[in-house]
């Protein structure tokens, strides 16, 4: 289903439920308005239509302002009246929902591991506005058809949604049988395929097509300056923008971010995250400072010490275990080879009473400013 087709339904509904002839421009106009929107141009700009999946607003909810924006573009009161019935009735009925490009792209990174968010009310509000159906797929026809059309207009986070909807995840896109990409090549060189054989070749195309929509979605929203498509391009491509934009914040985990600049060879971007991540509390990001970036900057070393102790972590102490092969905590009554594993704590020399007093009151200003941060 695209938008066109919910306009049409709404439009034929309406008119034979009042009597009246509605404008195409005019049914745009009401469909915003029963999900909240003052305006048709207002929810394009934020927002799709969806069907049976994922809606961040219900119609049910704003019968009223139907009513108040039917008045407002010229219809008589009985008629407003009727619409502000109707018209949230049907969108129930069909469960046609509206989803908020920014909440589709927060939930759509968090299936792929990479979702963090940076402010606690947009995680709260996140949590309320989930409405799954137990029985039908997140991405709808409908949602995708809204998503081109924004996308076609130079949305960013349009084209940044559809990457991620597009993009590979892990085992789900290899390919499903030995030499897959062989038939492939042998079906495009003219070969007539069977079978097997052209299940392998189809899963190929498949895969390719869904690589180049990935693709083409991430660099077209990098290309418009979406920060968390910048950085995406980074993990995926080694493409450095996202650091030469030299940004001080993105939607994503500041370790992930360090773990990427360290992969293609950007030690200071490496350093400035990890620093971001342990003024945070992540104590293996304030080790692995200590240890590679700041070794010769003992009272910020010893900063990180005390920060992680106030977290619960004491990094000079050695922490190891006993592990089974497979990873897992040995267990005695199991018995079986027993292997170590864990790291020595780190090793530190003494500084001065005034240096050590610098050191403490700067990790407690972080972990002052971090515990207020998770109020």
């Amino acid at each position: 289903m695209t938008s066109k087709e919910l306009a049409y339904i709404a439009q034929h509904n309406l008119q034979a439920h009042t009597g009246t002839h509605f404008k195409r421009a005019h049914i745009y106009e009401l469909l915003a308005a029963a999900f909240g929107f003052n305006s048709y141009v207002a929810l394009r700009a934020e927002a799709v239509f969806t069907k049976q999946s994922l809606s961040s607003r219900r119609a049910a909810d704003f019968g009223e302002h139907v009513r108040i924006r039917c008045l407002g573009i010229g219809y008589q009161f009985d008629i407003a009246t009727k619409v502000a019935g109707v018209l949230p009735a049907l969108m129930t009925e069909h469960k046609f929902g509206l989803v908020r490009i920014p909440d589709l792209i927060a939930y759509l990174r968090e299936q792929s591991g990479h979702g963090s968010w940076s402010d606690q009310d947009e995680r709260e509000d996140w949590h309320q506005v989930r409405w799954w159906s137990s029985s039908d797929e997140l991405i709808s026809p409908l949602m995708l058809d809204g998503l081109n059309a924004a996308a076609s207009r130079g949305h960013a986070a349009a084209h940044y949604a559809l990457a991620l909807i597009h993009a590979p995840a892990g085992d789900e896109f290899d390919a499903p049988g030995v030499g897959s990409d062989y038939w492939y090549m042998q079906g495009q060189n003219g070969r007539a395929l069977t079978g097997v054989e052209q299940e392998w070749a189809d899963a190929h195309a498949a895969r390719l097509a869904q690589d180049e929509k990935f693709s083409l979605h991430l660099r077209e929203a990098a290309k418009l300056g979406h920060q968390e498509a910048l950085l995406e391009l980074a993990d995926r491509f080694d493409d450095p923008a996202f650091f030469e934009h030299a940004t001080d914040s993105v939607n994503a985990a500041p370790s992930w971010v360090a773990e990427i600049a360290e992969r293609i060879g950007r030690p200071e971007d490496a350093r400035k995250w990890l620093t971001e991540a342990a003024k945070r509390g992540d104590t293996d990001a304030m080790r692995q400072l200590i240890e590679t970036y700041e070794r010769e900057d003992r009272q910020q070393c010893w900063t990180w010490v005390y920060l992680a102790k106030m977290f619960g972590v004491d990094l000079t102490k050695d922490d190891y275990a006993a592990i089974n092969e497979d990873g897992s905590l040995y267990d005695d009554d199991v018995g079986g080879p027993l292997f170590l594993a864990g790291q020595d704590g780190v090793k530190l020399e003494p500084m001065s009473a005034a240096q050590d007093a610098t050191a403490r009151r700067a990790a407690h200003e972080i972990f002052v400013g971090v515990r207020q941060l998770t109020k």
